[in-house]
């Protein structure tokens, strides 16, 4: 999206801010914004797909066809292309017209036909290939809600002027290199992330995190089978990955139900089919959907060091996908249940990056054992690298990226990065931020796999037994500067120099102090 789109799209959203402030909190505000934004999409791509299906015949334009045959054979062709389908009717264009109807000949209210066009677009997929992946999508979108309105003849004008703000952005969907929509929603879902406090790493990655994880694992790709995200909120880093590479296959599981509506629309947006993507509603470690599968590409933002039922699920000892560690991971941090789940769904040809906290790197016991094992007996750690602290919405904590490969050379070594450092980063508000040259340099060396000094350092694995399999990058990576030396003789001249100009000072300090007839302060 160009600076001129966003700013107009801002514009936009800033006059829809205000009709909504003081009403709904940033969470709400995001799901009725991306909902009807969702909703305007379906829209324009189901006119345009009609008006592709209406070429040749004697009327041209999908909004005029009102022939029960017609509509029944685009019906058909829309569902099996699209995923879905609406009527000329029950397109976002009709209906706020229809909200601006003149309320002295005719009625405005348009609340019972969007929710009526809601049911539609779920209901018009049952019984289809993509009944799972629009089922429920627009659950979030409370149209009663009295957060909008305390009557409905309120609820109606707010919605009728949202609609109409939005009507005004241009997505450009008939342009086949135009991905505005799509940007438009990554755009969104960042401001809101930035807003949304905690919460927002349950949704977002930030962008440059995204990059450097797509960029590392399509290293030597320009293809891939598929992709995999076990956590894998608005699905924004699976659709990053898509950047780096063509992906056949998107595959992901999310808890959240909220942000589960988000990654499915956000595939549909980035005009990604229904056959492709594969986006599944459940806990990850309790209740694995893709046990099946191996992916070729594995990418992840899991929550830092949250809780799970670890071995008080006794299930969990004998799971393929823990057990062959000998211990699980803490109850209390399950930041290698994540890691070895998404290991265990890894090909062999493929990579795996992952952000963690820090203390995935040192912390000792169950955590250390499953480590060691990692290391030493799968050698599937390919590199760590270190990123500045505060850079993910909601929390301050320095963090890292794992890099992990399944069929690696005996003798491997691993590659060490600390982009912790204040030149690798800028302050961008009360956040830190990669810039472009940043991410470049981090995929660039770890690619490379060289050492660079005070940046990186290739360890063998030798090395990291000789470390305990300790992964603190400061044990490898040496940042120590060492401070200029400090000559003594120069520091007492300059002293003696001081203090013969203090003696002068005070003596006229003194002078003046006689001359005003008050007593000097020394």
């Amino acid at each position: 999206m160009s600076e001129e789109q966003k700013k107009l799209l801002e514009s936009h959203l800033w006059g829809i801010a205000n009709l909504l402030r003081g009403k709904i909190s940033a969470d709400d505000y995001r799901d009725y914004i991306l909902g009807f934004i969702f909703y305007k999409y379906l829209s324009e791509k189901q006119y345009i797909y009609a008006n592709d299906l209406l070429i040749g015949e004697p009327i041209k334009d999908y909004q005029l066809v009102s022939d029960p045959e017609t509509l029944s054979a685009i019906k058909i062709e829309s569902l099996e292309k699209l995923g879905y389908f609406l009527l000329p009717s029950q397109l976002f264009s009709a209906l706020t017209a229809k909200g601006n109807a003149n309320t002295e000949t005719e009625s405005n209210y348009i609340l019972e036909d969007l929710k009526a066009v809601m049911n539609h677009i779920e209901q018009s997929t049952m019984g289809t290939e993509s009944e799972e992946d629009f089922n429920a999508l627009f659950e979030d979108l409370d149209l009663d809600s009295t957060k909008i309105g305390r009557t409905v003849n309120a609820r109606n004008e707010i919605i009728v002027k949202i609609l109409n703000y939005l009507d005004k952005i241009d997505f450009k969907l008939d342009e086949v290199e135009s991905d505005v929509l799509g940007d438009a929603y990554e755009y969104l879902i960042a401001k809101f992330a930035s807003g949304a406090g905690k919460s927002a790493g349950e949704f977002y990655t930030p962008q440059q995190v995204s990059k450097i994880l797509a960029k590392i694992v399509t290293t030597d790709k320009t293809k891939l089978k598929s992709v995999y995200d076990p956590t894998c909120g608005s699905g924004s880093l699976l659709l990053r990955v898509a950047r780096e590479a063509d992906v056949s296959e998107f595959f992901g599981q999310e808890l959240t139900r909220t942000t589960y509506n988000l990654a499915r629309m956000n595939m549909i947006l980035h005009d990604v089919h229904y056959r492709q993507f594969h986006i599944v509603h459940d806990d990850t470690l309790e209740n694995p959907r893709h046990l099946e599968r191996r992916f070729e590409a594995v990418v992840a933002n899991p929550p830092f060091s949250a809780h799970w039922k670890g071995d008080a699920n006794p299930l969990n000892s004998t799971d393929e996908r823990f057990s062959q560690y000998g211990r699980l991971a803490p109850k209390t941090k399950a930041d290698y249940a994540f890691l070895t789940h998404m290991l265990y769904h890894l090909a062999d040809n493929g990579i795996m990056a992952s952000v963690f906290p820090h203390g995935v790197l040192f912390r000792g016991a169950a955590e250390g054992e499953i480590r060691k094992y990692i290391i030493e007996e799968m050698n599937a750690l390919d590199a760590v690298i270190g990123l500045p602290a505060n850079i993910f919405y909601g929390t301050s904590i320095p963090t890292c990226i794992l890099v992990l490969k399944k069929c690696r050379k005996a003798d491997d070594n691993i590659v060490f990065i600390d982009a912790s450092g204040d030149d690798h980063f800028e302050k961008v508000g009360n956040q830190n931020a990669l810039r472009d040259l940043d991410v470049d340099l981090i995929v660039d060396t770890y690619r490379q796999r060289k050492s660079i000094d005070k940046y990186s350092y290739v360890a063998s694995l030798d090395e990291i037994r000789e470390n305990d399999y300790n992964l603190n990058i400061p044990r490898y990576v040496d940042t120590f500067e060492e401070e200029e030396p400090v000559d003594l003789e120069v520091v007492s001249a300059e002293l003696k120099t001081l203090e013969a100009q203090l003696t002068e000072t005070n003596k006229t300090i003194a002078k003046f102090c006689a001359e005003l007839n008050i007593p000097t302060p020394f």
